[in-house]
């Protein structure tokens, strides 16, 4: 189950629907070990699609050592899809190297960049296995 801060949330969704069309990338870093979201990093879509998301090698590289500085780990990684469910494509499968991470996925087919509910789905992927879990909403970390 991944259980994760609103706020945390609200801002992986903002992304999503601030970067509509094209999809939306990031990361949101925690302590190593915890399972426990707390860091949310947006990131660049260096593909520039609507259909596909790509990180910059270079945004990447320095944010695993930023990681590694903090003794933090991937917990959750996050993209959008525009036009599809919030399920992960085969290349989304196939991309999955962290084990240890939930793969979130939202959906702004229905309304864009526009406000109005999207799909928030969180999965496992080990092995090119997909699990879907639930995903629980705790008070923002803020508060």
């Amino acid at each position: 189950m991944l259980t994760i801060p609103e706020d945390i949330r609200d801002a992986i969704v903002a992304h999503a629907r601030r970067d509509h069309p094209d999809e939306a990338c990031g990361v949101v870093a925690g302590p190593e070990g915890s399972d426990r979201p707390t860091r949310f990093i947006p990131m660049v879509n260096a593909a520039g699609s609507p259909t596909f998301y790509e990180f910059d090698s270079t945004e990447l590289l320095a944010l695993y050592k930023d990681m590694d500085a903090r003794d933090e780990e991937p917990v959750v990684v996050y993209h959008s899809h525009t036009a599809t469910e919030a399920y992960p494509s085969r290349t989304d499968i196939g991309l999955a190297s962290e084990p240890n991470a939930h793969y979130v996925l939202v959906s702004t087919r229905e309304h864009g960049n526009s406000e109005g509910p999207v799909e928030f789905r969180s999965y496992r992927i080990i092995d090119g296995v997909v699990t879907e879990e639930d995903v629980t909403i705790t008070p923002s970390t803020a508060s």
